[in-house]
């Protein structure tokens, strides 16, 4: 078989510890990376561009970013697009108030600014868990929404609590068409996700896991809970921060805080569950699945039954996410990504037994 590792050997520590050590992953990745930057550009029409690749880009930050809090430090989360609406609504706030203020460091403050409240509703995990986390976090969610709509400062005095984004401008290019937005958003997203991979292979990582897998042990190994804890909530609520800005300013182009209602908290959170808790890769998978499976879903529902009504496929969506959702929590808890996994070792040692 082509994937296979025999041959290659690894004489430092280096090339052991690579991201991606065969080279078979090496090189999937750079046609991965030609085909996202060269082919998609060339060939994607602006529908999906804008309906489809970029959505899906921004999502998959989303659900790394609550993946880092829940499947890799162990706190369930129920407040991700509240962290998300603060992202938008800073960088928005950060353009209008500070004149010439550069894009990306519009996005990077809107990071902060939703790190700092990620901080902020973070507080309760050094005392409560579980349930309890989650119900708290869930306050973070409409605490946000409510201040958000209450106060009209944060919209610039719209009445109606709507923001419109202003142009995405760097060294004086204009990011204003389809293409243009994705191949920006594709760099943040890759830029991002190199920092997640890294920062999961650190220390810090591992404390993060150590804190999920048995928070008692870890405290009596030296890890501190304080830190470790309030930390995942920080770096988890800067990627959603930041996907948020992204959806105000390179998908949607105006937004307003009903936009990141409880909904989507729990689209995060079912895509994390969909894709696989505890993997980088889970969250991309999570993401491209539910927003693949309403599109597909609806064109076989009208190919397969005429004039069926569209309320009714969206009925059938619904229902059809819950039944997954127990489907991998029951037979594959680890999601997608553990499949995916599964595959790639068998391969590695095909024909032999597994």
């Amino acid at each position: 078989m082509i994937y296979r590792e025999a041959g290659q050997f690894k004489t430092t520590y280096a090339q052991d510890s690579l991201i991606f050590p065969l080279r078979q992953d090496r090189l999937s990745m750079v046609a991965l990376f030609a085909f996202a930057y060269v082919i998609v550009p060339a060939f994607a029409t602006d529908y999906w561009f804008s309906a489809i690749l970029i959505p899906f880009l921004i999502l998959s930050l989303a659900a790394l970013g609550l993946n880092i809090l829940t499947g890799y430090t162990g706190q369930l989360s129920l407040g991700t697009a509240g962290f998300m609406a603060v992202g938008a609504f800073a960088a928005f706030n950060f353009m209008l108030r500070v004149p010439g203020m550069p894009i990306l460091l519009a996005f990077i403050l809107a990071g902060l600014s939703a790190a700092a409240v990620g901080i902020l509703f973070g507080l309760p995990s050094l005392r409560i868990k579980g349930f309890y986390l989650a119900v708290a976090t869930l306050a973070a969610q409409f605490f946000i929404e409510w201040t958000l709509t209450k106060f009209s400062w944060f919209s610039n005095d719209n009445s109606s609590g709507v923001i419109s984004a202003q142009k995405m401008q760097i060294l004086g290019y204009d990011f204003d068409t389809p293409v243009s937005k994705y191949l920006l958003t594709l760099s943040i997203v890759v830029v991002l996700t190199v920092l997640a991979i890294n920062l999961i292979r650190s220390e810090t990582g591992r404390a993060f896991m150590a804190v999920r897998d048995m928070g008692v042990a870890a405290e009596v190994v030296g890890i501190p809970m304080l830190k470790t804890k309030l930390l995942s909530f920080a770096i988890s609520s800067f990627y959603c921060g930041i996907a948020g800005a992204l959806w105000a300013f390179a998908y949607l182009g105006s937004v307003e805080p009903q936009a990141f209602d409880l909904n989507r908290s729990f689209q995060m959170l079912f895509m994390i569950i969909i894709g696989g808790m505890g993997s980088i890769l889970g969250s991309f998978l999570g993401a491209f699945f539910m927003l693949l499976l309403p599109i597909l879903l609806n064109v076989f529902g009208h190919a397969l039954f005429p004039g069926i009504r569209s309320d009714l496929l969206s009925n059938l969506e619904v229902c059809l996410f819950g039944a997954l959702i127990i489907f991998f929590l029951i037979v594959e808890p680890q999601g997608l990504a553990k499949l995916w996994r599964t595959g790639k070792e068998k391969l590695r040692l095909w024909p032999f037994p597994y």
